[in-house]
């Protein structure tokens, strides 16, 4: 080995080193800020529940604080921030609960959810995956927990979280409908499918956090020779945790059953050529502007795991509109549940 080449490995090893270093302190120095604002938090709680007439004694204590502290510290100590810190150690009692993968401006996101499963899915969720304060805001804004309900129940998100079991069924993971706002593409009436498709590969990190937890990319346009004819997948991903391939049909139109038949035959040649003995069945999504889900359920076998139709939406959806969809949801299942 040549000393240039000694060098450069030598000096990419200590710049990982530093960035490691430097990593490892900025968490540490977030964790000790949560701590201190816990504390202040216990502090002026205790203080505030020792008192009489505690609403309006609460609103005075926090006042007259913030006016001893903010001049000196600045506003980080005003009072809605105390406020903020007060509610931090009500919510999180116990010290020992808390995670020194989480920040402060992440705290501060999850104080705001009133549902405790909710706020437990956020939080397993963010450390499992590493998510930064964007990130969490951005799945939060999105109402990924919202949208995962609409395929399963509270037990059952919170435990594939909190890595409590796997995933047992493809629903479970593939979301629907699926929040593609950051791709940034304009609203109008109809799209070129390869004008989506090139916008989810120019943002595909984006894009895979979207998807969730164990999807890695494989290809674009996978080239499928059969007898003859050419067919081309427009994506492929693998999942680890259902241990298999899952492909991407993109359709910028109304489902038909012909697009689900199309999708029908990528899955069985998936199955047939590319499946390894040791991995599950693959996984084929219809990502659609729009869908008839009566043609989805009569076009498919009523065992049917391996085919989903999930809409796309390229907006952030208001709270209003997953409501609906989910008493749908609800709907449909009793539907269901009435023809057995």
């Amino acid at each position: 080995m040549n000393l240039e080449l000694q060098t450069t490995n030598l000096t990419n090893d200590i710049k990982n080193l530093i960035a490691s270093a430097q990593e490892k302190a900025i968490r540490t120095v977030d964790y000790q800020r949560v701590l201190l604002y816990w504390n202040i938090g216990k502090r002026i709680f205790e203080e505030v529940q020792g008192g009489e007439a505690r609403a309006e004694y609460g609103k005075s204590i926090i006042k007259n604080l913030s006016s001893e502290l903010e001049p000196v510290y600045g506003s980080g100590y005003g009072v809605r921030q105390l406020e903020l810190m007060r509610q931090f150690y009500r919510i999180f009692p116990i010290a020992n609960t808390l995670y020194s993968q989480l920040n402060w401006s992440q705290y501060k996101l999850l104080i705001r959810l009133e549902d405790d499963v909710k706020r437990e899915f956020y939080i397993a969720e963010s450390v499992k995956n590493l998510w930064s304060k964007r990130d969490l805001e951005r799945q939060i804004n999105s109402s990924l927990y919202e949208r995962l309900l609409l395929s399963s129940d509270k037990k059952s998100v919170l435990e594939v979280a909190k890595n409590e079991r796997l995933p047992q069924n493809p629903s479970e993971i593939i979301k629907d409908p699926m929040v593609l706002e950051f791709l940034g593409l304009e609203k109008k009436s109809a799209y070129y499918e390869k004008d989506l498709e090139s916008a989810i590969i120019s943002h595909l990190q984006e894009f895979i956090l979207e998807l969730g937890n164990g999807f890695s990319f494989v290809s674009r346009q996978k080239r499928l020779h059969i007898d003859g004819d050419d067919f081309f997948v427009d994506l492929v991903f693998y999942n680890r945790l259902l241990q298999c391939f899952v492909i991407f049909e993109i359709k910028t139109h109304k489902l038909t059953h012909q697009d689900i038949g199309q999708l029908q035959m990528y899955v069985n040649y998936f199955d047939r050529v590319e499946k390894q003995d040791f991995e599950n069945p693959t996984i084929g999504v219809l990502l659609c502007a729009d869908k008839n889900d009566t043609v989805v359920k009569y076009t498919l076998p009523q065992n049917n795991q391996t085919i989903l139709a999930s809409k796309y939406q390229l907006y952030l959806p208001s709270e209003e509109e997953l409501v609906k969809e989910l008493y749908k949801e609800l709907r449909e299942i009793k539907m269901v549940e009435g023809e057995k």
